[in-house]
């Protein structure tokens, strides 16, 4: 039960409400059919029984049609509140991780350079060694050839570590952004 439910009762209210008029009724109608008074005092009696049952019916609409309005209003505010709250965080959520993504893309394509001029570097140094040593051509083709992928070999496992931190990181700032969410796990997102 919440705040609203417990400032208005309305279903225990409206329950005690036509429990008064049910027994009003019930009790006026006894009294009436068991007092000997002729018909004419006894109709006056209805008439203004039947009047006062009336009023109270009224009153009881309008206060419960007031307290239905109140209650209406609160649940209106709290909806917006928590829309707007909602909104703000998926906008800071969306940033964070666009943010993210940039850097992950930029630190991937430096990465991809460096791995494309340390190829280079090390075919330009195979070619020279080919030129120099004639006599070792194939011993040399081979050694560069190791070297070189085990140049691409590190700068790959360097370059997935560092993607794998990013993504580790921005999966930690997406969690810190939503206290609400203990998985982290954003169903939209």
């Amino acid at each position: 039960m919440n705040e609203a439910e417990k400032e208005y009762p309305v279903q225990s209210g409206s329950t005690f409400y036509k429990g008064v008029f049910i027994g009003g009724l019930i009790g006026a109608a006894a009294a009436l059919l068991f007092a000997p008074k002729p018909g004419r005092d006894l109709r006056s009696d209805l008439s203004d029984k039947v009047g006062a049952v009336t009023d109270k019916t009224k009153g009881a609409a309008s206060t419960i049609g007031l307290k239905a309005k109140d209650t209406a209003s609160v649940v209106g505010e709290k909806a917006k509140t928590a829309a707007s709250a909602v909104s703000e965080k998926a906008q800071t959520a969306a940033s964070v991780v666009s943010d993210k993504a940039t850097t992950l893309a930029q630190s991937v394509s430096e990465k991809t350079s460096n791995v494309v001029q340390a190829v280079r570097k090390n075919s330009e140094d195979v070619a020279e060694a080919v030129k120099d040593a004639s006599a070792d051509v194939g011993e040399s083709v081979k050694s560069a050839s190791a070297d070189v992928a085990n140049e691409a070999a590190k700068a790959d496992k360097e370059a997935m570590k560092e993607t794998a931190d990013k993504a580790k990181e921005a999966k930690d700032e997406i969690k810190a952004l939503d206290p609400g969410n203990p998985s982290g796990s954003k169903g939209s997102l």
